[in-house]
Order: structure tokens, then sequence, then C-alpha cells
């Protein structure tokens, strides 16, 4: 599995990809039609490791949204996304408001946020209706 950072700006994603070298991390790029995807492989995290890079990428999401602001037509074109794990082994981005992603970052990890909203996938798209208590 790997953990999903998005950008919006080429030269944030050059300087978070930089920082993972600089921690011997490796990791895989890819265009989104969102942005810039860094893929870093789980099994190189521990505990450490993730607060560094969540840490760091919070700095570049901050730069990013200093960069909206400053940007003619400001946070108008303001947007959010999360990668989701399908089901199916497939990801995708889902787009949400900037405000919810603001609260939610506030109160979970990105990983958190990863992982609720994969299993939010998988009951969409593997429907249960039985009681909870037997999943």
């Amino acid at each position: 599995m790997k953990l999903e950072f998005i950008f919006f700006e080429a030269v944030l994603r050059d300087r978070f990809v930089d920082y993972l070298s600089a921690l011997s991390l490796t990791s895989e790029q890819r265009d989104d039609h969102f942005g810039w995807i860094v893929a870093v492989p789980e099994d190189q995290l521990d505990d450490t490791l993730m607060n560094k890079l969540e840490a760091y990428y919070e700095i570049l999401q901050d730069e990013q949204m200093q960069m909206v602001e400053a940007a003619e037509g400001g946070l108008e074109k303001h947007v959010a996304g999360f990668c989701v794990d399908l089901p199916d082994g497939n990801t995708t981005t889902v787009s949400i408001p900037p405000e919810l992603a603001t609260r939610l970052l506030a109160n979970f990890s990105i990983e958190e946020v990863h992982t609720m909203f994969s299993a939010v996938a998988k009951s969409a798209l593997q429907p249960y209706n039985g009681p909870v208590c037997k999943l």
C-alpha cells in the first residue's frame, strides 16, 4: 500500500520529493486530473517518518494556500481532494469543499482521512445491509 500526497504546484511537489530523498525514501510521481500525486510505499515508514512527512506536507499545503490566495481569483479556484483506495485495488481522488478538508485535517492525520474515505468507498461499492456488529 502507498501513502499518497497531492500537490497543485509542481514546485511544491518537487520540494516534497527532494525532502523524501533527503530522508532516503523512495516515491513514485504521477499526474492526476486534480494535480500531481507523490506516492510513498508505507512499508518504508515508521511513526517517526510518518509524522515528519505529515508535518512537512502541512507546511507545503500552507504555502499552497498562500499561493492560491495571492493568485488572481484567489480562493474562488481553491479545491481539495483525497486519495481513496477502491475495493478492486485501484485508487481515485475524491474532491471535497476546501472548508471541509481543512476541518478534517485539523482533527485527523492524512492517513486517518485516507482510511476513512477508503472505508466509505468499500461500503458504497460493496454494500452490506445487515447489522454492523456482524461485519
